[in-house]
């Protein structure tokens, strides 16, 4: 059985499972925080910071201004007591500690050297006497990075210096031997054992994989609202494979039901509980690494948006900037704004802004500019400057919020 859903059903059903929830009446808690993180399942990580370190963007344009030290607090805080993990989810992502569980069997994995890559493979084959003497001196000393054991160290950043050590702890990250403690500068991982860090949630009995596979795709269809089978797979990055195989189970079991979604060649799945009449019209900024904007072909099916990050494609080819942000009004993308914090003079610099086809900037510019003053509150910066690019750049920039 399946159930026939409309383009603006999914486009609904898309916003309202990624619990956008902006009320500048109610303070931005903990607890807020933490349910933020739970109904989207994770967080991404991401070492671009010309505007700020990417996880920090979806709580604000979720529920607007905040503390970030809150958020730093539930990852990197007391051991035993943090409610989010760094593991690879949809990429290095900070994930809650309940789902901790659900993805012992990539680890699993990795120790059976599945599911690995290049180099961390190869260590894996070809050198365990040197994994086993890096884990028991964690074991025995505590927790260390990969730059305090390599004493062969090449004149290359701490990043792209891909040394044995640095190899070997990136495979013993992978496979759940060893955990994030905290990153030094943001950037570089400090490693300890995960039971002095999540306590007995370390030793949580091993799951049946497909129990657990099919756990997060229960999760994903509830983040995403209507999913095709790819999109759920790549939510978690789980194996083809493994996906169809709980795919059909969960359909079969109820928990989840097909859809035929308006457009859609591949077939779509939901929610039994879900309300095809539910409501979600956000008015927010997006960086890139938002859960909304992972997956660019799904923005395009569902949005009707074309979205491509160009940070790695040279500046003379870029259409539209280096980092830049689409700007949903009230459930739709309606602009694009090229974006940097210039801290020397302590602006949020718009480098330049993009409305998209079909939509008024007089309608567009006014909430646009207020999101952009609103970000660079939250950044500690003191007003917006607007690079006058084009037409709509010099529209924006002469507009006024009070």
């Amino acid at each position: 059985m399946s159930v026939s859903i409309s383009i603006k059903q999914a486009r609904n059903l898309a916003l309202n499972g990624q619990g956008f929830d902006f009320d500048p009446r109610r303070p931005v808690t903990k607890r807020r925080i933490l349910k933020a993180v739970r109904t989207t399942n994770m967080l991404q990580i991401d070492s671009v910071n010309v505007l700020t370190r990417a996880h920090y963007m979806p709580i604000f344009s979720r529920l607007g201004m905040y503390d970030p030290a809150m958020l730093d607090a539930v990852v990197w805080g007391k051991d035993r007591q943090r409610a989010l993990f760094e593991y690879w989810g949809h990429e290095a992502s900070m994930i809650p500690v309940e789902d901790y569980p659900f993805y012992r069997w990539r680890m699993e994995d990795a120790r059976n050297g599945k599911g690995m890559w290049g180099r961390i493979a190869r260590i894996q084959r070809e050198k365990p006497d040197l994994i086993d003497q890096i884990l028991n001196r964690i074991a025995d000393d505590g927790a260390v990075a990969a730059s305090d054991l390599d004493e062969k160290r090449s004149n290359r950043s701490a990043w792209w210096g891909w040394s044995d050590t640095k190899t070997v702890m990136e495979y013993l990250f992978w496979s759940g031997q060893v955990m994030a403690r905290h990153r030094r500068n943001s950037f570089e991982r400090v490693y300890d054992l995960p039971e002095r860090i999540i306590g007995d949630a370390a030793n949580h009995p091993p799951m049946d994989r497909y129990d657990a596979q099919s756990e997060l795709i229960c999760k994903g269809i509830a983040a995403m609202g209507v999913a095709t089978e790819a999109d759920l797979r790549k939510y978690f990055r789980i194996p083809t494979e493994d996906a169809k195989i709980c795919l059909a189970r969960l359909v079969e079991e109820g928990r989840i039901l097909r859809a035929d979604v308006q457009g859609w060649k591949q077939a779509g799945y939901l929610c039994p509980q879900v309300n095809p009449r539910a409501r979600s019209k956000p008015t927010c900024l997006m960086v890139p690494f938002d859960p909304v904007m992972w997956e660019r072909d799904r923005v395009e099916r569902i949005f009707g948006f074309n979205y491509r990050i160009e940070i790695y494609v040279p500046a003379e080819k870029r259409q539209y900037g280096y980092y830049v942000l689409p700007f949903m009004l009230n459930g739709a993308f309606v602009a694009r704004v090229d974006l940097k914090a210039d801290r020397q003079e302590g602006v949020l610099r718009v480098q330049s802004a993009h409305l998209e086809e079909g939509c008024l900037a007089g309608d567009v510019a006014g909430p646009l500019k207020e999101n952009l003053e609103r970000l660079a509150a939250f950044l500690g910066l003191s007003g917006v400057v607007v690079m006058p690019a084009n037409d709509f750049s010099r529209y924006l920039a002469g507009v006024s919020v009070f």
